[in-house]
C-alpha cells in the first residue's frame, strides 16, 4: 500500500514536464470546514472535517492544461466519523479519526474537466484526532465523544480518485457542470451527478469538490466581484468501505445520496466567503436517517 501510494505521487508529479521550479508558483487555495453543527445540529455520523488544497503550476491563464502534472493540488483532510448521539457503537457506525495527505492534478480532456490523484489516509488512535476532540469538547464542557475507545484500530489506507465533468455555460450568469467520478481505496465508489452554478462569480475558477459534500470548492479564483448560489446532487454506488468493516458486522448500504446547495460571495480582490449546507443520504443498514452538514470558508488572500 505505502508502494502503491509513493509510486502514484511519483507518476503524477513526473508529468509536469521540463518546466523549472522559477516557473512554478502557487496559483492559489481551496479550503473548507465542514460540521454538522452548521446543519441539523445533532454531533452524529459525519460530524466534521476540514479540506485543504494548495494548488501550484505555472502562471495560471483561466484554462486549465492539456497535460496532467502541470497544476498540482496538495490535499490535507481531517474528519471526524461518530456514532449517533445517545446510541454508543453498538448497533450503529464505529467511530473514525481520518487524516490523509494527497495529491490531485486537474486538466482539461477535451471539452471535459478532469482530475485524479491520489491519498494516503491515516486512521486510529495514531492520528490523534480522537484525544484533540476528548480534550476540545472537555474545554467547553461538552460531552465526551462517543465511541473513541472502540475506535476503529490504526492503519494507513491508499486511495486512488478520478472525477470528469462538463461545464455548459448555459448563459453569462448560468454554467451546468455534470460529472462522474470513481474512488478506490478507502471507499470504492462510482458516482454521477451535477451541479449548476447562478450568478456572477465561479464559472471562471478552478474548481475543486468537497470530499464528503461534493460541495464545489473555489481553488482559484477569477477577480470577479459578486455573489453566486450553487445546486447540486449525487447518485453513488458503493463498494467496499474501510470506515464499515464488514469482518466486524457492519455494512455500508449499497448507494448513497447527495443534495446540495451553497453561496459563494467574492466581496473584495481578496476576501471571499462560502456557506453551504448538504443533505447525506444513510451510509450503513441500520442508520436511522440522512442527516445535514454544512460547510463555511471565509477567505482573506492578503
Amino acid at each position: 500500500m505505502y508502494r502503491f501510494a509513493v509510486l502514484a505521487v511519483l507518476a503524477i508529479t513526473s508529468l509536469s514536464g521540463p518546466a523549472t521550479a522559477q516557473d512554478r508558483e502557487i496559483l492559489g487555495f481551496g479550503r473548507l470546514f465542514t460540521n454538522d453543527f452548521f446543519g441539523d445540529r445533532e454531533d452524529r455520523w459525519r460530524s466534521g472535517g476540514y479540506q485543504f488544497s494548495i494548488l501550484h503550476g505555472p502562471e495560471w491563464t483561466g484554462v486549465l492544461p492539456t497535460r496532467p502534472g502541470e497544476i498540482l493540488e496538495y490535499r490535507l483532510r481531517t474528519e471526524i466519523i461518530t456514532p449517533s448521539k445517545g446510541t454508543g457503537p453498538i448497533g450503529d457506525r464505529p467511530y473514525v479519526g481520518a487524516l490523509s495527505a494527497g495529491v490531485h492534478s486537474p486538466f482539461a480532456l477535451g471539452p471535459l474537466d478532469a482530475s485524479i490523484g491520489i491519498d494516503l489516509t491515516a486512521i486510529g488512535p495514531q492520528t490523534g484526532i480522537s484525544d484533540f476532540q476528548d480534550a476540545f469538547h472537555d474545554v467547553f464542557s461538552l460531552p465526551a465523544p462517543l465511541g473513541t475507545s472502540a475506535q476503529l484500530e490504526n492503519a494507513f489506507l491508499a486511495s486512488a480518485t478520478a472525477e470528469m465533468s462538463w461545464p455548459v455555460r448555459v448563459s453569462e450568469q448560468v454554467t451546468l457542470r455534470p460529472f462522474v467520478e470513481a474512488q478506490a481505496g478507502v471507499e470504492d465508489i462510482l458516482r454521477v451527478g451535477g451541479d449548476i452554478i447562478v450568478g456572477t462569480v465561479a464559472h471562471d475558477d478552478l474548481l475543486l469538490r468537497d470530499a464528503t459534500t461534493g460541495q464545489l470548492i473555489r481553488g482559484i479564483e477569477a477577480p470577479i466581484r459578486g455573489v453566486s448560489v450553487l445546486f447540486g446532487g449525487d447518485w453513488a454506488s458503493v463498494g467496499n468501505s474501510e470506515y464499515l468493516p464488514e469482518d466486524q458486522g457492519f455494512t455500508p448500504e449499497d448507494e448513497r445520496f447527495r443534495m446540495r446547495a451553497g453561496l459563494h460571495w467574492q466581496l473584495f480582490e481578496e476576501v471571499s466567503f462560502f456557506y453551504g449546507v448538504t443533505y447525506l443520504s444513510e451510509e450503513f443498514v441500520g442508520q436511522s436517517e440522512g442527516q445535514v452538514v454544512g460547510g463555511l470558508k471565509l477567505n482573506f488572500n492578503f
